[in-house]
Parts: C-alpha cells; sequence; structure tokens
C-alpha cells in the first residue's frame, strides 16, 4: 500500500533531497538561492544535513526547492 503517492517527496531522503540539488545548482547556486551558512561557507552534504534536521524553516526551504525545480520530471524506480 503506497501512503501520499502525489507527494513528490514521499520516498526522498533529505541527503537524496540535498545531493540532487547540488548536482543541479552546485553548491554556489545553492548559496544564492537559499540563503544559509551551510551551503556558503565550507558547505558539504554532512554538515547540511545538520544543519537541516535541526532547523524545520531551512528545510521547507530546500525542500521547496527541490519540489520547484523537479516536480515535473519523475524520478527513478
Amino acid at each position: 500500500m503506497r501512503e501520499q503517492p502525489n507527494n513528490p517527496l514521499h520516498g526522498v531522503t533529505l541527503e537524496a533531497v540535498i545531493v540532487r540539488l547540488v548536482d543541479h545548482y552546485g553548491w554556489d547556486g545553492m548559496a544564492r538561492r537559499i540563503r544559509i551558512n551551510c551551503f556558503h561557507s565550507n558547505p558539504s552534504v554532512k554538515s547540511s544535513l545538520t544543519f537541516l534536521r535541526k532547523t524545520p524553516w531551512a528545510r521547507e526551504q530546500v525542500e521547496a526547492l527541490y519540489v520547484a525545480t523537479f516536480a515535473t520530471q519523475r524520478h527513478g524506480p
């Protein structure tokens, strides 16, 4: 039984969101779009995960960017 089949973030980890966005925009592009220090100063997936897990408003912005960027694309099986 599938829950939330229309939620584009369903089944996508926060790490996968960050990695895909960074692959698409790069760290500089991420820092321009979402003004948080973890994307600007010595960015890494690990530091971003730590910050975003503790900061709901920032995580919401990252998830919104992911949805806006990739909502029309279907992710793989």
